[in-house]
């Protein structure tokens, strides 16, 4: 277990979330207020995150706006769009992008992603969302958002349609032989028609595989639900643990869903959600925590902490009285989140002014010294509640002092690499290749 523990290098992805974590921090003195849309902005944070050899940039996204939510959402670009411009800005890190699978088609996802992969040279990563919001389906001419657990059974069976899609062509197909004038070989060429409880696709796709095979997978729900998908379909799992026992659990419980799904626990990778305040010593990032926090108004809080459990209205309850019961209000969308904010507030016996200040400005585990931050990585990496993480920036410039002081440490110790070890991003995630489906099936079928 120490030799295996020994060769295991942490993986790093950097949220691209515009002026920040934060919902105020376009505020700050230091931000770029118009971040969201500003792509010399998105330039100079992708091209600082592969300076310090991270292994992707990922940018969240959603479906659903009105006018008490966070400002950054209210303008930034359509992350696929985004991530195919810094493509050409870029030539290692790779380019995670959300996309829905309760408001998409699968044939659509597919080839936009299968796309991103081919201009990257084989870089691209689908962050698979259900859309937790009930009010995207007022967007999508929808009666109604689908239940929660419907959600997840849309999201399996649209995974299997894009994996399907992704495999229509083998490695080999295109022949583009101007002498005989074949471009194509037929026998290489596979159809899925797949006929579902809620797709139903012919294909095949109208472009070919990329250098990793196709698009990394990961996914980002830490209910039940979520878990079982993740242990299932993704390559990646993003979470946000309270804590490092809670990210132990969950670390634990998904690989061990994934090896009774027959994979191997290598086959997932567990990325905990890190925000770190990186300051000369404890009191500078104790400083820089509350210049953030102070930024935030206990109205905007409250909206905040709204849009976790359906929008809804906090400003009728007591501020400085013990957090509201609220029963199932938010149980259909951000199940988990929910969960832990109800649990957090009655363990702790916060009021509701504490809870909505709390879960705005979350107090991050990794504040401290470079040194000290970097031990705490360490810590949780060794103890198997992590196989690396995704940093989110806390104040402007946060992702600017990671890669400049706490990167070099962990390369120091071991624990992280000093140059990328392959040009693709499954390859430095340290992920197998997918053998395309038809051409397993016609190896099986020679050998027996």
């Amino acid at each position: 277990m120490a030799q295996e523990q020994r060769q295991r290098k942490l993986k790093f992805g950097a949220g691209l979330r515009g002026p920040g974590g934060n919902m105020a921090g376009w505020r700050h003195p230091d931000a770029v207020a118009d971040a969201s849309t500003n792509f010399e902005y998105y330039t100079r944070l992708i091209r600082k995150a592969e300076e310090g050899k991270l292994d992707f940039a990922f940018i969240p996204d959603g479906l659903f706006i009105n006018e008490k939510s966070i400002p950054f959402f209210l303008n930034r670009f359509e992350p696929v769009t985004i991530l195919s411009a810094l493509a050409a800005v870029t030539s290692r890190i790779g380019l995670v992008a959300t996309l829905s699978t309760s408001y998409s088609e699968p044939f659509n996802v597919a080839r936009q992603f299968a796309s991103l992969d081919q201009i990257s040279g084989g870089r691209a990563g689908w962050n698979v969302v259900t859309s937790p919001l009930e009010g995207s389906a007022a967007n999508y001419s929808k009666a109604e958002h689908p239940a929660h657990e419907k959600r997840y059974r849309i999201a399996s069976e649209f995974l299997q349609v894009a994996k399907g899609l992704w495999d229509s062509w083998e490695e080999d197909a295109f022949v583009r032989d101007k002498e005989t004038g074949v471009f194509f070989d037929p026998a290489k060429l596979h159809r899925l028609n797949h006929q579902g409880e809620f797709f139903s696709v012919q294909g095949p796709l109208n472009i070919g595989r990329s250098a990793q095979g196709r698009p990394v997978v990961f996914q980002a729900g830490s209910s039940n639900d979520g878990r079982d998908l993740a242990a299932r379909e993704a390559d990646g799992v993003y979470t946000n643990p309270e804590g490092l026992e809670q990210a132990k659990e969950f670390y634990r419980d998904v690989k061990q869903r994934a090896v009774a799904y027959g994979r191997s626990p290598d086959d997932i990778v567990i990325l905990p959600g890190l925000i770190p305040i990186i300051g000369a010593t404890e009191e500078e990032a104790e400083r820089k925590y509350q210049e953030v926090a102070g930024l935030v108004t206990i109205t905007d809080a409250l909206n905040f902490l709204g849009r976790f459990f359906d929008h809804h209205d906090f400003s009728q309850y007591p501020l400085d009285e013990p957090f509201p019961e609220l029963g199932e209000i938010g149980s259909n969308n951000f199940r988990s989140t929910t969960d832990n904010i109800k649990r957090l507030a009655k363990e702790r016996r916060l009021t509701l002014r504490q809870t909505a200040l709390e879960v705005t400005t979350r107090r991050s585990e990794f504040s401290g010294t470079p040194e000290q931050v970097a031990d705490r990585i360490q810590d949780w990496f060794e103890q198997e509640a992590a196989d690396g993480f995704i940093l989110g920036e806390a104040y402007p410039g946060a992702l600017h002092d990671f890669v400049d002081q706490v990167i070099p440490i962990l390369q120091q110790r071991g624990l992280f690499r000093t140059e990328y070890e392959a040009a693709t991003l499954r390859g430095n995630l340290g992920l197998s290749y997918p053998v395309n489906r038809y051409a397993q099936s016609q190896e099986h079928q020679s050998i027996s």
